[in-house]
């Protein structure tokens, strides 16, 4: 069974929102991680198509701390009052 862009696209999402706050994932460490979940159904285009559909879905967003890495949005502290 193929794997879908969707499908990888919401592994990822879950694998971020599990360690937010506790790790920080770059593009490649998730590249890795989809790799070694999925075996030879993905590569790394496949992953950057997904890390990509993250980034415009506004799911997740690239934040930057002596390198890029991969987050869930945070909530501003107003936010929601």
């Amino acid at each position: 069974m193929a794997v879908s862009v969707d499908e990888v696209a919401n592994a990822m999402y879950e694998l971020v929102a599990e360690y937010q706050g506790k790790k920080k994932f770059k593009a490649s460490d998730l590249t890795k991680a989809m790799i070694e979940k999925y075996g030879g159904e993905v590569d790394k285009k496949f992953c950057k198509l997904a890390i990509r559909q993250l980034m415009d879905s506004g799911r997740c967003v690239y934040t930057y701390f002596g390198g890029s890495f991969i987050e869930v949005p945070h909530e501003e502290g107003a936010a929601g009052g």
